[in-house]
């Protein structure tokens, strides 16, 4: 019998993110507390550039921010904010999305699913991904439940259960 395998990923669905960053910018365009201060949030490339009149406001928007990507169904693991900079007279924040499993998070999952996932699990590095594979789907489910379960710095997803 043929090995069944899955793919591990980091991938953050484009659309519902750019959804995410127009709910947020009706919601800091309507809110009170953001009249008059010069918030604002939209595109900027790839990353989401944040402005406000003060470092406390422009903390606020990213808050709004993160909640619409909560409610869209996107993990914060994926969201890389910084801190809050002064740029002339408004304060920034600049936020990208982690596409990709980064080489040394990788590894990290590789070691954990060598450590601790059933033995007839192997694993192995394909560029941004990680193929897991095994003669049992059951030892493979299990797999899945322990990197759920795992505490890492990566939003994942599993994709192309065969």
């Amino acid at each position: 019998m043929a090995d069944s395998s899955f793919d591990v990923v980091s991938k953050v669905d484009k659309m519902e993110a750019d959804n995410a960053l127009n709910q947020a910018q009706k919601e800091v365009a309507q809110r009170y507390d953001f009249k008059n201060v010069g918030a604002s949030i939209e595109w900027s490339g790839e990353k989401v550039l944040m402005k406000a009149s003060s470092e406390e406001r422009v903390k606020a928007i990213l808050e709004v921010f993160e909640s619409k990507l909560i409610k869209r169904g996107i993990s914060l693991r994926s969201l890389d904010a910084g801190e809050p900079f002064p740029s002339g007279k408004e304060f920034r924040i600049e936020a990208s999305m982690k596409n990709g499993i980064a080489q040394d998070d990788a590894k990290k999952i590789n070691k954990l699913i060598r450590d601790e996932a059933p033995k007839s699990v192997k694993s192995q590095i394909q560029g941004d991904e990680l193929r897991v594979s095994s003669k049992s789907r059951d030892d493979l489910q299990s797999t899945m439940a322990l990197l759920k379960g795992a505490d890492l710095d990566v939003a994942l997803q599993f994709i192309n259960f065969r």
